[in-house]
């Protein structure tokens, strides 16, 4: 259940000194010849846009979606670092070019941590000759581990079609609002299929998934999707294919969410009876993003005038006197007023690990969905400081 899942694909994870823990802090994924296959990337909407997003999105510019491999650093994000930023993500792209033998435009580059300090060099410049001498198909589970900053754990996913397979590794934990998240993800497949097709698959994938998906409402400065496909395997149709890429990223997202600084609870936010699909999303995601919703349900509290009042002020068609909400399948609102209701059902639905809130508009055919989480003292802890 890995990155190397996929047939034509090796990896693996080393401690190069970025991290002054002494942890894991430099992964690497890669063909297993050496040789670029299709690839595409989504990157952060951030205007304040990294070294290496840049560096990456120049490279598949150049190759027209060729990779042959991607290298990662956790630790440093190299973000707001200038033209040095840039010449060492350049430099990172070299380095394992001339390690694993490609071009310096077949690798992807992608760093996290934290943002405006520069790189420390040395570490990587000794650490990926050394990294690419221990890849390999089963260097997966290290390479995940390497790519991880605040997160609890690693994250990763296998997903099998007909005759192929897509599989991935992630980290994100905190600054998860679209456009996606303080998030990386590489995700590889061994199906047939050409470049532009596999960017279009991507996006899709991506929309419906880490764009799907609200931690904080941060959107940080390096957010990565990258996918890598062998061809070693059939060649699926398009809608096959989508399908398996798209749930492989949002098994990812879920995990993200679920791994979120501090976080206690997976909330689902649905809206539906919305005017359009737009709109559903425009509104659940005020309801995932509310501090007073995600305060609730860290506090078990099923106070849904905060969703009706969320919903109200989102700039989406509204009418106070059809909305409902429930908690679970349990409806505490209905036509804008309070309702009998078992609160025991309710509140033990709000005491799961995973838990839901819907709200019905009551005026069409418009849904949408956003994952969150809720908001907790840890979260915090965790984000006022910087080390």
């Amino acid at each position: 259940m890995s990155v190397t899942g996929p047939q034509g694909f090796v990896a693996g994870g080393v401690a190069s000194g970025i991290k002054p823990s002494g942890d894991l802090d430099l992964a690497i994924v890669a063909t297993a010849d050496g040789k670029p296959v299709a690839a595409a990337g989504v990157f952060t909407a951030n205007k304040a846009t990294a070294a290496p997003v840049q560096v990456s999105r120049a490279h598949l510019d150049a190759t027209g979606g060729y990779a042959a491999a991607v290298v990662l650093n956790s630790g440093n994000a190299n973000a707001a670092t200038g033209e040095r930023g840039r010449i060492d993500a350049g430099r990172m792209c070299e380095l394992t070019a001339v390690a694993i033998g490609c071009a310096t435009t077949d690798v992807l580059v992608c760093s996290t941590g934290l943002i405006g300090f520069d790189l420390p060099m040395p570490c990587v410049e000794s650490g990926v000759p050394k990294l690419a001498g221990v890849l390999s198909v089963d260097g997966g589970q290290t390479a995940a581990d390497a790519i991880l900053t605040t997160d609890t754990h690693r994250k990763q996913v296998l997903v099998s079609g007909n005759g192929f397979s897509v599989g991935g590794m992630a980290k994100g934990a905190a600054m998860l609002a679209p456009n996606m998240a303080t998030m990386l993800a590489v995700l590889t497949t061994d199906a047939e299929i050409a470049p532009a097709a596999l960017a279009g698959a991507l996006s899709d994938a991506v929309a419906h998934s880490f764009n799907a998906m609200s931690v904080d409402g941060c959107t940080s400065t390096n957010d990565t999707v990258l996918v890598l496909a062998s061809g070693q395997g059939v060649e699926p149709t398009a809608s096959e294919f989508a399908a398996a890429l798209r749930a492989a990223c949002s098994d990812l997202a879920g995990q993200m969410v679920g791994d979120a600084e501090g976080a206690t609870r997976v909330i689902n936010v649905r809206v539906m009876g919305a005017a359009t699909a737009d709109e559903a999303r425009a509104a659940a995601r005020k309801v995932a993003e509310s501090q007073l919703v995600k305060c609730s349900f860290y506090g078990q509290d099923p106070y849904w005038g905060r969703v009706v009042s969320e919903v109200g002020s989102a700039g989406v068609a509204f009418d106070p006197d059809r909305v409902s909400v429930r908690y679970g399948e349990t409806t505490v609102c209905r036509d804008g007023v309070a309702v009998e209701h078992d609160g025991d059902a309710v509140a033990t639905h709000l005491a799961q690990r995973h838990v839901s809130v819907t709200a019905d508009l009551g005026l069409g055919p418009g849904e949408g969905v956003i994952l969150t989480n809720d908001l907790t003292h840890a979260y915090i802890d965790e984000n006022m400081k910087t080390s």
